[in-house]
């Protein structure tokens, strides 16, 4: 597939062509026939022996129609949707008639597996179209919002982190302005969203992902695993699970990562020496997942278990779909804490108050005084993340020592920064502003209150964990899921590592009582918790 401007990306060898073509059939294309066509539910893959096939984005309510590729003799046709279900968003033409070898998404799946090399160019080319047509392909999926709302920021994130091909376009810009006039938007209507022409108002990641086909659909195949949260502990058993042999559903609320997307830099995670970003870790795990045949499906929430049956589990989704399965890996994780603090809320809805720092979140405050609350290390990377980019950080700890929490590279490091201010012993008791966060105060014990200049509060307080779904499942006290050791005496059996209270359910990462927080952990929970399902499984 050629780019008439772009140097041609990866492309497969005459043996590789031949060898990847006995999936699929051959067929005759005219000229003129499309092959697949913007807003299909599906597509399939195609190798082009003799057409030549331009591959299109549609025309906009304020521009005409684009060529992005045009793929000859020996390309072949997809990108990263073939993978992840999504609705078809561009358009392959042909241009010149010929032969083309159709390939199902199944036989493609099962080439993907069984041919190494072929799976490896096939997705280094699939990633790379992805990029390209995020940034060429302007209007396959339009958002347009008022900027730094936390509508807006969560919108965003949740198409950053799917790798969804967008436009953003602040609604105070002129090319804001005139999309809300061809829309005809109100900024009542934001944020807003335009997919397959289609006008989506008050756009949230739910009702982009239904207008994308990104919300769970059965596809007919029984599922044998479903795993709940995206984490690195959730994308990890998906990756086992599937390259296994078990038929895997991977689910999540929000989007994807859990708060390991959410951080801007990890740098004690092996091999991976210069350090990773949580959301660059989160994309290789997608991929990967998506190279076996997981089936990612986000935002999609689950409210609960129905237990009655010990052998078949069902995950209750909140549009009422039931997924029955022969195991579930729950993978929720937690979330970090809201602070106890008047107006907390209004600026939390103005996007003054931030639980994540990834590149979206700290991009804004440049040069601008800002606060990070939190003692471990996602605080520390985020104060360090806000500093490297100008900001004055003043980094809020209520304990009295940075190490306690802290592994030393960041406490270090964050000591010896010059932007960085750290306020042991402290408590945030106000904040100040008008529609914006202008100020906080902060408090010692025995002192008077401290007024800090901040424009941007970045929390990363502790963390309650999304357990409520897991019905009829035994936790610990504080809500934690209990597994294996830990469950209450005189549970029957020996229960397998990982495995809950219910036969069939295993609990892996942050949500496990007495997990370690960190990302190796959960990496090697999500794969270790496989084990235990294929005993569980034996004699089904």
């Amino acid at each position: 597939m050629n780019d008439g401007t772009a140097q041609r990306g990866p492309v497969l060898d005459d043996e590789q062509f031949r060898r990847l073509a006995e999936y699929g059939e051959v067929e005759h294309a005219a000229a003129g026939r499309d092959l697949y066509v913007s807003g299909d539910d599906s597509y399939d893959f195609f190798l082009l022996l003799t057409a030549t096939v331009d591959i299109v984005r549609d025309t906009t309510a304020i521009e005409p129609e684009r060529l992005i590729f045009q793929g000859g003799p020996g390309d072949f046709l997809g990108e990263l949707n073939l993978l992840t279900g999504q609705h078809v968003y561009l358009t392959a033409r042909v241009v010149s008639a010929g032969t083309v070898v159709r390939i199902g998404a199944a036989e493609l799946r099962r080439a993907l597996t069984e041919q190494d090399d072929i799976a490896d160019l096939v997705l280094a080319a699939f990633r790379e179209r992805r990029e390209v047509i995020r940034s060429a392909a302007g209007g396959v999926l339009e958002i347009v919002a008022q900027p730094d709302t936390a509508q807006t920021l969560e919108l965003r994130t949740y198409v950053t982190q799917m790798l969804l091909p967008h436009t953003w376009r602040s609604a105070t810009s002129h090319p804001g302005r005139s999309l809300m006039t061809a829309a005809g938007l109100t900024a009542d209507d934001l944020p807003a969203a335009i997919a397959h022409g289609s006008v989506l108002r008050r756009a949230t990641p739910g009702t982009v992902a239904k207008a994308l086909g990104l919300t769970y659909r059965a596809d007919g195949r029984p599922v044998d695993l479903v795993v709940v949260g995206t984490g690195p502990a959730g994308l990890a058993a998906a990756v086992y699970g599937a390259s296994e042999g078990l038929v895997t559903v991977l689910l999540d609320r929000s989007g994807l990562g859990g708060q390991a997307a959410k951080s801007a830099r990890i740098e004690n995670y092996l091999g991976f020496p210069g350090g990773v970003s949580g959301s660059d870790l989160t994309r290789l795990a997608m991929v990967q997942a998506l190279k076996f045949g997981v089936r990612i499906h986000s935002p999609c929430a689950v409210t609960g278990l129905d237990l009655s049956d010990d052998r078949r589990p069902t995950v209750l989704l909140e549009d009422g779909v039931r997924i029955p399965c022969r195991a579930v890996i729950a993978a929720t994780g937690a979330r970090y804490r809201r602070l106890d603090i008047s107006q907390w809320a209004k600026f939390e809805k103005s996007g003054c108050i931030r639980y994540a720092a990834t590149e979206l979140d700290v991009r804004d405050y440049e040069h601008q005084p800002v606060t990070v609350v939190g003692g471990a290390n996602s605080a520390g990377q985020a104060a360090l993340s806000l500093a490297a980019r100008g900001a004055t950080v003043d980094l809020i700890i209520r304990g009295h020592d940075l190490k306690a929490r802290m592994s030393s590279y960041l406490s270090d490091r964050i000591r010896a920064h010059p932007r960085i201010q750290v306020h042991a012993g402290s408590t945030i008791r106000e904040l100040a502003g008008d529609d914006t966060l202008t100020s906080i105060a902060v408090e010692r014990p025995g002192e008077r209150p401290e007024r800090l200049a901040c424009h941007a509060l970045f929390c990363f307080v502790g963390a309650d964990p999304v357990s409520g779904w897991l019905s009829g499942v035994a936790k610990a006290d504080d809500g934690f899921v209990l597994t294996d050791r830990r469950l209450p005496t005189g549970s029957s059996g020996t229960p397998l590592p990982f495995q809950t209270s219910a036969p069939r359910v295993f609990a892996v990462g942050d949500l496990r009582s007495g997990s370690t927080k960190r990302v190796a952990t959960a990496v090697g929970d999500g794969a270790s918790a496989i084990s235990s399902v294929h005993v569980a499984l034996t004699g089904d």
